[in-house]
């Protein structure tokens, strides 16, 4: 399971939980009585992105579970169609419901699954004690930055999915492309592909997993797809929270870039985004990929944070 490394599917079992009325397939370290340390991930990637990390959370005593995000597969598709933040925020909280988590549970999320625990956190910060957040600031940190020409190259991708040649697009070949840009420094495997691509494929096979997939990019910039059921959560977002949150960014993000998070590495923006208590660190020599491009690193960074008082 995954490629080499410090603690590569170790222990990792696969499970299936339903929650928010979807079926959620997830990997899961740890014992079963343990609190919960729920690991979200995001786009393009799949749940195997935290293979490195969930060992290390159950041997630290956690339940650690990883969900795959909806519309991954083997998590069903929403009958729905429901791929806003705020959906994504009400999956989390149903989640750690569902899981038995208690107000000692952790939320860890990178990207996308960044995104949702922002939401979730702020809708409900008495489920978690432990905040984490990669690779995704609060978009009120990016503000103008966003816009610039850099940043605008950097995400082409977000504008081609609003078009019909989203699906399309979406193949190993792109998905590889996006790896390399993203996180340069991303292990290889013999066809000289980032190990990774082949588990987000899995994921993303069947053509309605990949309309899923593209969904989350056309619900953000297009407020029409959002489902009214969850106008609530999405009255959340914008909620600086009072769960403090360790937010950690990498140095040499190719998705990201820091010049849009935190020009000449100030990370004051993000801080002002966050709910007091935060931290924020810019961590070098990592991509946007950071907790598998220097997985022993980052691991340690979470772990200290979930650990002090």
């Amino acid at each position: 399971m995954g490629d080499a490394g410090s603690g590569a599917g170790r222990g990792i079992e696969r499970g299936a939980v339903k929650a928010n009325d979807l079926e959620f397939g997830y990997l899961a370290a740890g014992p079963e009585g343990g609190p919960l340390a729920l690991c979200l991930h995001g786009f393009p990637d799949s749940a195997y992105t935290w293979r490195h990390l969930l060992p290390e959370l159950a041997d630290a005593g956690y339940r650690a579970v990883a969900p795959f995000m909806r519309g991954y597969a083997p998590t069903a598709i929403p009958e729905d169609g429901a791929y806003q933040t705020a959906a994504l925020a009400a999956d989390v909280n149903a989640l750690h419901a569902a899981l038995g988590g208690g107000p000692d549970a952790v939320l860890i999320g990178h990207d996308w699954g960044a995104a949702a625990t922002y939401g979730a956190a702020g809708r409900s910060p008495e489920s978690w004690s432990k905040v984490v957040t990669l690779a995704l600031p609060p978009l009120g940190a990016l503000a103008g930055s966003f816009f610039g020409y850099q940043q605008l190259k950097r995400s082409f991708y977000i504008f081609l999915f609003q078009t019909p040649l989203a699906e399309a697009a979406l193949d190993r070949a792109f998905v590889d492309g996006l790896w390399r840009d993203w996180s340069p420094a991303q292990a290889r495997d013999e066809d000289g592909r980032a190990v990774n691509v082949g588990h987000v494929m899995d994921c993303l096979a069947a053509p309605e997993n990949r309309e899923a997939a593209i969904g989350y990019y056309r619900a953000m910039l297009d407020p029409s797809r959002h489902v009214p059921r969850y106008a609530a959560d999405q009255q959340a977002e914008g909620l600086v929270g009072e769960r403090p949150i360790l937010y950690l960014h990498g140095a040499d993000d190719g998705c990201l870039g820091v010049d849009a998070v935190a020009p000449g590495g100030d990370v004051s923006g993000v801080l002002a985004r966050l709910p007091a208590g935060s931290r924020a660190e810019i961590v070098p020599d990592v991509g946007h990929f950071l907790h598998l491009d220097r997985p022993a690193e980052v691991n340690a960074r979470i772990l200290a944070w979930i650990a002090s008082g």
